[in-house]
């Protein structure tokens, strides 16, 4: 354990020990949560996991005629025949997201489930935080490997062997995430654990699986851990042979290739009330209660007519029921408390690209916003969910222009990572990120304090 005697000298070393390049604003002390809101973090994981065999039970049923077909018609919307052959493909039926992140914010009223990624980036990051934070004294969530153990274990499950040879496969689209990729395959590496950072061009095929080189000797790959956009599949180099290998078995991908668990419009499904029942028999009573707190109300915006008599469920506006989405264009400042972004299939749906905030609009703004996502249905759903505001809390940062260390007030967004393996689901950390109080939207920026976070209070 290092003993630092100031804060500064926290960051300092935090910077200096940090191997990637840092983009953002650092702090002296992991971020701190109650035991009460790690508890309830932590309960999430193995519910969040039954969400995602629900979703894929829903999918299945419904193109096969016994759930509404309104489910499948919407999480088909935009996609190529080759991505829908791969979702429907009964051999990968099993298989789950290694990764399960949802975007936690902290509310006055609880947590709040903004979206899931099942595709994240920042758990490099977070795995290499936590590392940092552990030396300075600091009890992170995880611990200082829990990133790497629950990634190494996952992909042990997934291939049924100690130790497989696993390849990162990073797209030029994810190419700002490829620095933190190598960091992991390394940080693997070193544990024992056969992990390579690659592109997919490095990639060969031979009859027998896909290879890499490792050491001047090519080796064939176990796990494919992919690390691109199922909407970017025709951008991808020598994506026919990675595909052609996927689908005999001669590797096992993760996540794997299934569209309907890249979508944020699964949210809206949710909330859909003709399914309450089925998602209420499903998830037991606690379990649909919970998830009806923690996700906020969503719709997609669908253009098409609704009959005379018919309302959108549960969407309001002035207390008034909405019927078509041009009232929600002409809502006032305090009635457009929304969030309107694109729902996953598309380059805009990662980071803060493609959100609009109704409130933080103008009225003219909002209105073209929400006439753009009406045009883009089918081909490119949108989908609509109500603000939640995060709370104010505190953090402090080192300020690079007088080495001193400055408090700041801001709104946190938490980033579980929960990794799925064959004896159920553990969180392997926690990223905290936490942006000025003046930003709408919590993401990573220059201007925002990231850190692990670690379990604080009585």
């Amino acid at each position: 354990m290092t003993q630092c005697t100031s804060a500064v000298e926290a960051c300092l070393f935090v910077r200096n020990g940090f191997q990637q390049q840092i983009r953002w604003r650092v702090s002296p002390r992991p971020f701190a949560i109650s035991p009460e809101v790690y508890a309830e973090i932590e309960s999430l994981g193995s519910l969040l996991r039954e969400f995602y065999l629900c979703m894929q039970e829903l999918y299945f049923n419904s193109a096969a005629g016994r759930m509404p077909g309104w489910i499948a018609e919407y999480l088909d919307l935009g996609k190529t025949e080759q991505v829908k052959e791969y979702g429907r493909m009964r051999r990968f039926r099993s298989d789950l997201p290694l990764i399960i992140r949802p975007d936690v914010l902290l509310t006055e009223d609880g947590l709040a489930i903004t979206e899931l990624d099942s595709v994240p980036g920042g758990f490099g990051l977070t795995a290499e935080l936590a590392r940092v934070y552990s030396r300075l004294g600091y009890d992170v969530v995880g611990g200082p490997d829990g990133i790497l153990q629950g990634f190494s274990r996952g992909v042990e499950s997934l291939a049924g062997e100690k130790r497989p040879l696993t390849a990162i496969v990073v797209s030029d689209e994810s190419a700002d995430y490829r620095e933190e990729m190598a960091w992991l395959a390394q940080a693997l590496q070193a544990s024992g654990f056969p992990c390579f950072t690659v592109a997919p061009q490095e990639l060969v095929f031979q009859e027998d699986g896909l290879y890499i080189q490792v050491g001047g000797v090519p080796r064939r790959i176990a796990v494919l851990y992919r690390f691109f956009e199922l909407f970017d599949l025709k951008n991808i180099p020598k994506i026919d042979l990675i595909l052609y290998a996927v689908r005999k078995r001669l590797v096992r991908a993760t996540p794997p290739l299934k569209h309907y668990f890249e979508e944020k419009l699964n949210v809206a499904i949710f909330h859909h009330p003709a399914l309450a029942k089925w998602w209420e028999q499903k998830l037991g009573r606690a379990g649909f209660a919970k998830l009806k707190r923690v996700f906020p109300r969503t719709w997609v915006v669908d253009n098409r007519p609704l009959p005379p008599h018919a309302v959108i469920p549960g969407l309001e506006v002035g207390g008034e029921p909405v019927s078509d989405f041009a009232q929600v264009a002409q809502a006032s400042q305090s009635g457009r408390e929304f969030v309107l972004k694109v729902s996953g299939f598309s380059e805009l749906a990662w980071g803060s690209r493609g959100v609009a905030v109704g409130h933080d609009l103008s009225q003219a703004d909002w209105s073209q916003r929400i006439a753009h996502a009406l045009a883009e249905f089918p081909r490119n759903p949108y989908i609509l969910q109500e603000f939640r505001k995060a709370r104010q809390v505190e953090a402090s940062y080192l300020d690079l222009a007088d080495g001193t260390v400055k408090p700041m007030r801001g709104r946190v967004r938490l980033c579980p990572y929960y990794f799925v393996h064959d004896y159920g689901v553990s969180l392997g950390g926690i990223l905290a990120t936490v942006c000025p109080i003046e930003k709408k939207l919590i993401h990573g920026m220059v201007d925002a304090v990231m850190a692990p976070a670690m379990v604080e209070g009585s």
